[in-house]
């Protein structure tokens, strides 16, 4: 891990350093999401949904060292997060922060309940600690911009007006946004959408954005050289774009190129204290210290910690080191925002 440029550059060969459960894991589910994106714009969800591994609430007992329990927000557009609340100990702490988090996928595959995301909000409840809000969001191409931005909205606003959602113990004058790839683009546009609103409790005072998946018209160095990379290959990226954006809206948009030309003028906004994590093998990571770069420009505090020889979506295997670090960062990160 380093907090500065790279002395080297890697290409999309790189990524073989990797132990091999982490490239076989990564191999498998790029090679899902290839055969579930039809040529026709949609998506298999059949196949998807016999190959995503889902996790089951465990709200009776801790699980981890966690319990969780699902919250429906509006049925009708199956609109849910799942609460991850931390076991106390003998000597309970006060209060915990509270973390709404985005999960990944391409603003179209994955949810929650998949076995990874619950995992990962897990072991953020535990090593934060935190209560963690998981956001289970409409996927595109069947709902498109700006849908899953509502959605992050809207869970926010049920928790302004609805304090018995969460434990006594959850500080919603605490609150983190946080997400990885699409999903930490989802919490940029929801915290820009939540300093405007008149909120009585809830408070977005940091955002955590792991790897954001944001882009542009332009190819940049890293895409190209990095191109055959696992997860977010132009190939791959280009079709998420299509499936998300409006029809007819260019990668200019203003919900993937944050910083571009269509840009939204935050300067006057309250916007939170943002970390954004990179990896060196991730194709994304120009449009990911564009966007750090921009948030500064506009006058907001952003920390960029980089991890030379990681992956996109690294910190989902525990089996890597750089992924526990990652965690510890996180923690270290919420700790210092009061």
């Amino acid at each position: 891990m380093t907090t500065s440029s790279q002395s080297q550059q890697p290409t999309a060969s790189s990524w073989g350093l990797l132990p091999w459960r982490t490239r076989i894991s990564l191999s498998l589910l790029s090679k899902l999401t290839d055969a579930a994106r039809r040529q026709n714009g949609t998506i298999n969800r059949r196949l998807m949904s016999l190959l995503d591994l889902r996790s089951s609430a465990t709200p009776s007992a801790p699980y981890k060292g966690v319990t969780t329990s699902d919250v429906t927000v509006d049925q009708t557009r199956n609109l849910w997060f799942r609460l991850f609340v931390p076991s106390t100990t003998s000597s309970p702490p006060a209060s915990l922060p509270v973390v709404v988090f985005f999960h990944g996928g391409g603003f179209s595959f994955l949810s929650p309940d998949s076995y990874a995301y619950d995992a990962v909000c897990r072991k953020f409840a535990r090593q934060i600690p935190a209560v963690v809000v998981s956001v289970n969001y409409r996927l595109s191409p069947e709902h498109g911009y700006p849908c899953q931005y509502d959605d992050g909205l809207d869970v926010l606003k049920f928790l302004d007006q609805n304090p018995d959602s969460l434990p006594d113990l959850a500080d919603r004058s605490r609150c983190f946004l946080a997400g990885d790839s699409a999903g930490a683009n989802i919490a940029h546009h929801v915290a820009v959408r939540a300093c405007l609103e008149p909120f009585r409790f809830v408070k977005p005072v940091g955002l955590i954005s792991i790897q954001p998946f944001f882009g542009g018209e332009e190819r940049t160095e890293s895409e190209i050289r990095l191109e055959g990379a696992p997860l977010v290959s132009v190939t791959r990226t280009d079709w998420l774009w299509k499936a998300f954006l409006p029809a007819g809206s260019s990668r200019d948009h203003e919900a993937a190129n944050v910083g571009g030309p269509n840009a939204v003028d935050i300067t006057g906004l309250e916007y939170p204290a943002t970390i954004v994590f990179v990896g060196g093998l991730d194709p994304l990571q120009d449009w990911q210290r564009r966007y750090c770069e921009w948030l500064r420009k506009s006058g907001k505090e952003a920390k960029l910690i980089e991890y030379p020889s990681m992956v996109h979506a690294f910190y989902v295997f525990p089996e890597l080191p750089e992924s526990n670090q990652l965690f510890s960062q996180v923690k270290d990160f919420v700790a210092s925002i009061g």
